[in-house]
């Protein structure tokens, strides 16, 4: 496929218009695939609130998109927040694929994104670091 045969939004920008599974994976054009997740960057608590919600029922990946769609709209200052979050979304993801050696990788990498933000003393709007890094380093992915 090349970049002319891409999908686009309406402003022209690249946007995959296939269907996906629940754990992210595209499907075949026409096929029934989950509800996708709006792009739009959600208030902090809401996109905790959203992004738990859709971890609980199944669908990390989704979770991973809230959480970057935040992440990318938030203060600096925030963003091992967001970004730890994220992938501790996508470690899920990856695990729930069968890839151990991929989710592993970053499992590790969301608790030193996330120890980093613990370091700087910020609120985590209500996020229970020192759980969610524990939780990170036991691979078994809870926030």
């Amino acid at each position: 496929m090349s970049a002319r045969d891409r999908d686009r939004d309406t402003q022209g920008r690249a946007r995959q218009a296939r269907p996906r599974d629940a754990l992210g994976r595209p499907l075949p054009y026409g096929a029934e695939g989950v509800s996708p997740v709006s792009e739009e960057a959600l208030p902090p608590d809401e996109t905790l609130r959203v992004a738990r919600g859709l971890v609980q029922g199944g669908r990390p990946f989704s979770a991973h998109e809230v959480l970057e769609a935040r992440w990318k709209a938030g203060p600096d200052e925030e963003r091992d927040l967001w970004q730890g979050l994220a992938q501790l979304c996508v470690a899920m993801t990856h695990e729930a694929r069968g890839n151990a050696v991929g989710a592993a990788r970053l499992f590790e990498r969301a608790a030193g994104r996330l120890a980093d933000f613990a370091a700087t003393g910020r609120p985590a709007h209500g996020v229970d670091l020192d759980a969610v890094m524990a939780s990170a380093r036991r691979h078994d992915g809870t926030f």
